[in-house]
């Protein structure tokens, strides 16, 4: 019989009821793997469980409580106790990194998190194992299964934002209250994260900027596929001179684009190095059996001894002035020299057009344009200048556009 292993579980919830029932089911293979067989030292509810006595006949704490409150109190207790902590908390590690790193380094102790992003696809593990001496220049991806979906549905359906998130509702994809989810700030959470990882420096849920899809129309997406054109809620960690630069928003994707065919609620994410050029990693970004599999992966990394040693480098400045190609969809009154004004105002502004579309006449006359990549504040300079024209039906929408292919 292999010695077993203690693992005391907090939260048991969707995640945290499959975690359970994986241990049991997988017991015998984690044995086989790592020499030791997993057992459930104790599990904490709001109606059971006791901390402290979780904590004492634990070797591995497994925190699938959510949120800050009180997760930080206890994977800090179980840290500096000695204990090892996995966890699955996005926020958790985005917003208190710093200090649970300090606390696991000081203690010796394993600290692991391949769950909090991207469900069960690997890349926390890619980035901190497989590429730990690799200078990464660029981390991107689909990192929110639930906006993926939503967006992909009104793509193929032509439904409503609204109609759409109420379907993803129904079949589970997202949450009764998914504001995380739809604003961005979810995928901000998890490209800190990666951007901590790849670039050895502390990046906190502040340091990112992020936008969501609320405001997404169907006309966007059917115009964009007359471009050749399909949208994703994207987050970018890269290099940008001497700084990074960690963003989320939603954009359009070019056919030859690795994460244009991404749909539904997977997750992918490209990883690109000089000496690698890209690679890129795709699976299902949620669900319970999905994240409890990714938990168990780090308990079995644990067991085994595989014991990445994180630990931040420099503090990198954070850039946001950049350059974007853009969408720009404008309702205007159809009348002589319309066309003519928009394009004076993007040229005095120095931003260039790629494609135009023109779409209706009279009461449903639009402009759809997209523009070639240039500086994003000469970009929005041109946009406040062009919202202010009288022949203007209703505020400008604009959405960014990566030009980058892979053929």
């Amino acid at each position: 019989m292999a010695e077993p292993v203690r693992i005391g579980v907090l939260g048991r919830g969707t995640v945290g009821g499959a975690f359970c029932e994986l241990i049991a089911a997988r017991a015998g293979d984690v044995a086989a793997v790592a020499g030791r067989t997993p057992e459930l030292a104790g599990v904490l509810r709001r109606s059971e469980g006791d901390f402290d006595e979780i904590l004492a006949g634990s070797e591995i704490v497994v925190e699938l409580i959510g949120g800050t409150d009180p997760a930080r109190d206890y994977v800090l207790r179980a840290l500096r106790s000695g204990t090892h902590v996995v966890s699955a908390n996005k926020q958790l590690i985005a917003q208190h990194g710093d200090e649970l790193f300090a606390a696991a380094r000081e203690a010796g102790v394993q600290l692991r998190f391949e769950a909090a992003v991207a469900g069960v696809v690997p890349v926390i593990r890619v980035i901190q194992e497989s590429l730990a001496a690799t200078e990464i220049t660029k981390v991107f991806g689909i990192v929110n299964g639930t906006t993926n979906f939503i967006l992909s549905e009104m793509a193929n359906t032509g439904a409503s934002y609204s109609d759409t998130l109420a379907r993803a509702q129904e079949l589970g994809y997202a949450e009764a209250d998914p504001t995380d989810d739809v604003n961005g700030a979810d995928a901000a959470a998890k490209m800190a994260i990666l951007a901590r990882l790849a670039f050895h420096s502390p990046v906190g849920l502040a340091d990112v900027d992020f936008e969501g899809i609320t405001e997404i129309q169907p006309e966007d997406i059917a115009y964009a596929k007359e471009l050749g054109l399909s949208l994703k809620l994207l987050g970018v960690a890269e290099r940008v001179g001497e700084g990074i630069s960690v963003r989320v928003f939603p954009c359009f994707l070019y056919s030859g684009h690795p994460l244009a065919p991404v749909e539904g609620p997977f997750n992918a994410v490209m990883v690109e190095a000089p000496t690698i050029t890209e690679i890129t990693m795709s699976g299902p970004g949620a669900g319970g059996q999905e994240t409890a599999t990714a938990v168990l992966g780090d308990v079995v990394s644990i067991v085994a001894g595989r014991a990445p040693v994180h630990e931040t480098r420099s503090r990198l400045k954070i850039v946001r002035d950049l350059s974007s190609s853009f969408y720009l969809h404008l309702e205007v009154a159809d009348r002589p020299g319309v066309l003519a004004q928009v394009a004076e105002v993007l040229g005095r502004n120095e931003v260039s057009v790629r494609s135009v579309v023109q779409r209706g006449h009279g009461d449903d006359a639009r402009l759809v344009m997209v523009m070639h990549e240039g500086a994003e504040a000469r970009f929005q300079a041109a946009l406040e200048e062009i919202a202010r024209l009288d022949f203007l039906r209703s505020a400008p929408r604009a959405i960014r556009v990566i030009e980058e292919e892979f053929n």
